[in-house]
């Protein structure tokens, strides 16, 4: 897919089909978050996945969302440590994945919590670590042909601000 095309056309999915997702492309979708760019290369982040139906419930309680998670396909935690602009890079490792798996026609939604230190008590995290977001991945319910429309066609119903009002020149 083109990759100003994948830009455009990935949505967040919500629900997800009943549908596992085959072992490579989770290997893909996370391999594209490990291959992000993060400050001097520190590469702050741990990918910890949530597979303990026990955990994966705990976890969705603590989730704005928590249908979401309850019906993905695979849950991603992404969690930081050390100085830095962590929320950044963790930001770029979650794009990367949210694009890659767009790619293979999966879908994906960011979940945040309100109590990120309970997040990090359900997912075991070490002292130094802290949860940055909750990432949830399967094929879409209601699939989506990111080549029905031009890259043009869906950036115009995307419902965003016109770059006059966002872009300023000095």
């Amino acid at each position: 897919m083109d990759t100003f095309l994948a830009i455009v056309s990935r949505r967040e999915v919500r629900e997800y089909a009943d549908r596992g997702l085959p072992e490579d492309v989770v290997e893909r979708i996370l391999d594209a978050g490990r291959l992000a760019g993060s400050a001097s290369n520190r590469q702050p982040w741990r990918f910890v996945i949530v597979d303990d139906a026990d955990a994966r419930e705990r976890l969705a309680e603590l989730c704005f969302e928590p249908e979401n998670v309850r019906g993905a396909r695979i849950v991603v935690a992404i969690a930081v440590s050390g100085k830095g602009p962590l929320a950044f890079d963790a930001g770029r490792a979650a794009e990367n994945m949210l694009l890659a798996a767009w790619n293979e026609g999966v879908g994906s939604c960011p979940n945040a919590s309100a109590d990120w230190d309970a997040v990090a008590g359900v997912l075991g995290l070490e002292a130094d670590e802290r949860p940055a977001i909750v990432l949830t991945f399967g094929y879409p319910a209601r699939p989506r042909d990111p080549e029905s429309r031009t890259a043009g066609e869906w950036s115009r119903r995307a419902g965003r601000k016109p770059l006059s009002e966002l872009v300023a020149r000095l």
